[in-house]
């Protein structure tokens, strides 16, 4: 079985466990417009062409406590490499769900408060662009803090902005965006400057 084909395998699997196309998407880690294609035409003769996206598959590194701890670190040491006053940050914001392990990490070597972040992909029942995702209650209150996002994989940057958005108006501060891999390759997402471990380069 070929990467594409075990792909399909793995999005079906999940669509039919019902699971929606963002939450195959970022458990892929690619768009939603790949996960499209891969229910619906892959393995098929078809003359659409497949959207122009990578599988960024990071299981050894998220099976091992030790090794998430080990990537983990490496992100915390980006951030303090990277921001300029990392004395004001006053919390780490994890997006859901694969973001959630690092940012717990991150948040704990930095000193800072936890907050985390639902995207509108990751509720049950909703699939479109208007409705907006939440913070959790069970972590740090957002509003009116300085925030550095933690995430693993930027594929659109969709998910960033909506949780930017989010922050700006219950009046946080983003001042940084974290993650393991960049496959956008945009210095910034809604004026927020991007710092990865490892950055994809399209060479067409």
């Amino acid at each position: 079985m070929n990467g594409i084909d075990e792909l399909t395998k793995r999005a079906i699997e999940m669509k039919e466990n019902g699971m929606q196309v963002g939450q195959i998407a970022d458990e892929l880690n690619v768009s939603k417009e790949t996960v499209t294609y891969l229910l619906t035409h892959a393995g098929k003769k078809t003359e659409l062409r497949a959207p122009q996206d990578m599988s960024m598959n990071w299981r050894s590194i998220g099976e091992s406590s030790y090794r998430l701890r080990c990537i983990s670190d490496a992100v915390a040491d980006l951030i303090l490499d990277s921001v300029e006053d990392v004395a004001e940050i006053d919390a780490v914001v994890g997006i859901a769900v694969s973001g959630i392990p690092l940012a717990s990490i991150v948040a704990n070597e930095l000193g800072t408060k936890l907050a985390i972040f639902y995207p509108n992909k990751q509720l049950f029942g909703t699939e479109n662009t208007d409705a907006s995702g939440i913070f959790s209650h069970n972590f740090a209150d957002a509003k009116g803090m300085t925030c550095v996002l933690v995430d693993d994989v930027i594929t659109t940057g969709g998910t960033l902005t909506e949780t930017i958005k989010q922050l700006t108006e219950v009046g946080a501060k983003p001042i940084a965006i974290a993650v393991l891999i960049d496959k956008l390759g945009k210095g910034t997402i809604e004026g927020v400057p991007v710092f990865s471990l490892l950055r994809t380069l399209w060479v067409t």
